[in-house]
């Protein structure tokens, strides 16, 4: 596949550098981290959800907001959430079996079924290693985590719903340079370039504030989904903000994202809504691409044609 910008929000996102605000202010200004863009992880998703981090030195629960001394943050820990869990690698932050639960929610995905979507979503720093605090702050259903090394630091936002634009990840460097995430898909997921994207209905499109679903915001462009072959409902993509697609196969997509930039993920019936791309942001980042209209969803054939899987890596 061709290499291609692409500029997709799933958060309003926070400054690189760890915020000296309070919990409460970064809650103003960040509600629920992702409830402010037309990603947003619709309210009935996250009924019940909320997320505890699991330290060798013992499980903080929310509402919390805590700098964990770098002693006690060990190798690796679990976030745990009603809806989502994962493990992040303390070294890089990292994020290891990213896995919905299949607890029930009426907009779950799975099918009751708990559902690993990535093995691993990796960024390669270059050799640096993580190696200060740990700042975890935890408010209702969400979760952001801080880590900083020599010259970079990394920050995961997550949200704890059954489907959603509910997880990012944001590199920041000193120098201003880039950084490379590889994604890996787990066992029975696959990327797929979605034929509902190549050849959409034929509707027109419309102008601000004239949104409906009648219409389109923007041209419908190629779009690649992932999915499985177990639940009809099960759909996501890769959302980035600031990055190009170095490479992509059917398990395996590695993309290469500028400093402040994010590498986000989209789940659900906003992974296949047609929508406004944001505009290109790394510092101050604000949600201005919103639109209350409701755009097209375009929806994924189930279970996916074999000629639009995309081929997966060589072992």
């Amino acid at each position: 596949m061709n290499t291609q910008s692409v500029s997709v929000t799933a958060f309003a996102p926070l400054k690189a550098l760890r915020t000296t605000a309070p919990l409460s202010a970064f809650l103003a200004l960040s509600l629920g981290l992702v409830g402010q863009q037309a990603e947003a992880a619709k309210d009935a998703g996250c009924e019940g959800g909320g997320f505890s981090v699991s330290l060798p030195s013992g499980t903080l629960a929310g509402p919390t907001e805590t700098v964990v001394p770098a002693s006690s943050v060990g190798a690796s820990f679990l976030v745990q959430g009603k809806f989502v869990t994962f493990e992040v690698d303390a070294a890089t932050l990292g994020v290891r079996n990213y896995t919905m639960t299949g607890a029930p929610n009426p907009l779950d995905m799975t099918g009751g079924v708990p559902t690993t979507i990535f093995a691993s979503k990796t960024p390669n720093l270059v050799g640096v290693t993580l190696n200060s605090d740990l700042t975890v702050e935890i408010a209702g259903t969400d979760v952001l985590l801080q880590r900083n090394g020599p010259g970079v630091s990394m920050k995961i936002q997550a949200k704890d719903c059954a489907q959603g634009g509910i997880f990012q990840m944001e590199p920041a460097r000193a120098d201003g340079t880039t950084t490379d995430f590889t994604h890996v898909l787990a066992d029975g997921v696959f990327f797929f370039d979605n034929p509902n994207f190549r050849n959409p209905p034929p509707l027109p499109i419309c102008t601000p504030p004239d949104f409906t679903p009648q219409c389109y915001p923007v041209p419908v462009t190629p779009r690649i989904n992932f999915a499985n072959d177990l639940s009809p409902r099960f759909v996501g993509r890769d959302s980035p903000q600031v990055a190009t697609r170095i490479s992509q196969s059917g398990n395996v997509s590695v993309w290469r994202v500028a400093s402040g930039g994010r590498m986000g993920g989209v789940l659900g019936e906003d992974s296949v809504e047609v929508g406004f791309p944001p505009t290109t942001c790394v510092q101050n980042c604000q949600a201005q691409n919103r639109v209350r209209g409701k755009f097209p969803v375009l929806g994924f054939p189930f279970p996916v044609p074999d000629a639009s899987r995309l081929a997966p890596s060589s072992p």
